[in-house]
């Protein structure tokens, strides 16, 4: 561990007063509630949506009618179909950047209560169709497979299938495990097979018998939602966007080499200052050249746009990314955002502990250039696997000086004597996440990099003790 820059005012151990503390603690356990509160809030207005659509089909006349082995089957296979798709609209909903959602709820916990909405929504889906199929055939007196064919021949089903075939490739891509593997571009393209699906979908709800019925509030209420959620993704997804690319005309007008792999894109734009980026937050950006086109990126502010400048930077993780080095300077650039809470709005305890790896410095840099500190409050961990890792440090470096921020360099690879987040010889001297932040518990703490590397410092900061409220995570690909 190389301490290279040192408190240049006031030394760590000058805490501040008592009732600050205690006032900063009971601050902490309202923002924990809080979260807490309304992440469960949000959950319960997803299930209570779905609920809602259940009620309404149950309470329409001659919506159902329980015959048989077959009928039973076939109403529970209704029943998982308008709950799947119900629940598939709100996570548009809740996907789709709302300023109100993120206001109320915050955006993190929107996408929180999105993502534990996509395996309930995949099981009934599949359920969806296997109950449909067998209770049809059930009540017809023929099997499964025949009962399938027969389905595809009438109206609207081909397109009930595709819908549902589309459904379960996104979901499914959605899935942790299954996300990890996939490039960001492949993941974002069947992503985006979920507006594709719910139109699809939506002939086969309004024709399939009187599951809707016209002149039914079951169906006024399934038309205001899919117009309340895919116009809020068309307003908030695409036409927000393109009114922020044309008003702001970004473009690129130098690519700085800063390692091997790893560049710095230099944009010019106007006003950009009123982009309203923090920093730590990310864009999504779109390069209009033509072999950039087709590929959004999502990439981290390395430093905080001013009025005619903002800068970004990327690492070569692939095919997509190893084109933006080659970008001439004059490229037109669209951006979508800028997004995230991984910025000091989210603090809530009177110290910070910044700790990134590898291209993770991009939003730390930001974040620290951003943060009005006194002297002694924050503390800064960088780490790289070798000399050629150390991306931004220097500037880091420069940023920690002119506020009296502790930094810290961590170099070499992780040891693989364990699971740790460490080198070999620092784990050897005993060195913790609490021997580097001694405040580490009175602590906001950032961790950015790749994605296992930092769930390794995060286990660490919980083990101890840190409260999740104060855990700000942002990963990378490796």
């Amino acid at each position: 561990m190389i301490d290279t820059a040192r408190p240049t005012a006031h030394p760590l151990a000058a805490a501040p007063a008592t009732e600050p503390l205690a006032v900063a603690a009971r601050r902490r356990d309202r923002s924990r509630r809080r979260r807490s509160a309304t992440t469960d809030l949000l959950g319960i207005l997803a299930w209570t949506s779905a609920a809602v659509a259940v009620a309404l089909w149950l309470a329409s006349p001659g919506s159902h009618s329980v015959v048989g082995i077959g009928g039973w089957l076939t109403d529970a296979g209704i029943v998982a179909g308008l709950i799947a798709t119900d629940l598939v609209l709100v996570m548009l909903v809740l996907a789709a950047r709302v300023p109100l959602v993120d206001r109320t709820f915050g955006q993190d916990t929107a996408i929180a209560v999105h993502r534990s909405l996509g395996k309930p929504v995949l099981y009934l889906l599949l359920a969806h169709g296997a109950l449909l199929t067998l209770g049809y055939g059930a009540s017809a007196g023929t099997g499964p497979i025949a009962e399938t064919i027969a389905l595809f021949s009438t109206p609207d089903m081909p397109l009930a299938y595709l819908g549902l075939g589309l459904f379960v490739a996104v979901v499914v891509s959605s899935l942790v495990a299954v996300r990890r593997r996939l490039p960001y571009e492949a993941w974002h393209v069947i992503h985006l097979l979920s507006y594709a699906a719910v139109l699809v979908a939506l002939p086969h709800m309004l024709s399939a018998g009187s599951v809707l019925a016209a002149g039914t509030w079951q169906r006024a209420y399934w038309i205001a939602l899919y117009v309340l959620a895919l116009g809020l993704i068309a307003v908030y997804r695409f036409a927000v966007p393109f009114v922020v690319t044309v008003r702001h005309r970004i473009r690129v007008v130098g690519v700085e080499p800063i390692a091997p792999g790893v560049v710095s894109i230099h944009l010019a734009g106007r006003d950009l200052d009123r982009l309203g980026a923090r920093g730590g937050q990310y864009g999504v950006w779109r390069f209009w050249t033509a072999t950039t086109w087709w590929h959004a990126h999502p990439v981290s502010f390395s430093a905080v746009p001013r009025r005619d400048r903002a800068r970004i930077t990327v690492r070569d993780l692939g095919a997509g990314s190893s084109r933006l080095g080659r970008i001439r300077p004059g490229a037109f650039v669209s951006l979508e955002g800028p997004y995230g809470l991984f910025t000091s709005r989210a603090r809530t305890a009177p110290y910070l502990a910044l700790v990134a790896s590898g291209i993770g410095i991009t939003p730390v840099r930001a974040l620290l250039e951003d943060t009005d500190l006194r002297p002694g409050e924050a503390t800064v961990l960088l780490r790289g696997r070798d000399a050629q890792q150390q991306y931004l440090w220097r500037e880091t470096a420069d940023l920690a000086a002119t506020t009296g921020t502790r930094l810290f360099a961590m170099v070499g690879h992780r040891a693989r004597s364990r699971a740790t987040w460490m080198p070999e010889e620092d784990l050897r001297r005993g060195v913790t996440l609490l021997s580097v932040f001694p405040r580490l518990l009175e602590s906001d703490l950032y961790v950015c990099g790749p994605r296992a590397w930092s769930d390794l410092v995060v286990r660490e900061a919980r083990l101890a003790g840190v409260p999740e409220h104060q855990i700000h995570q942002e990963r990378f690909k490796s």
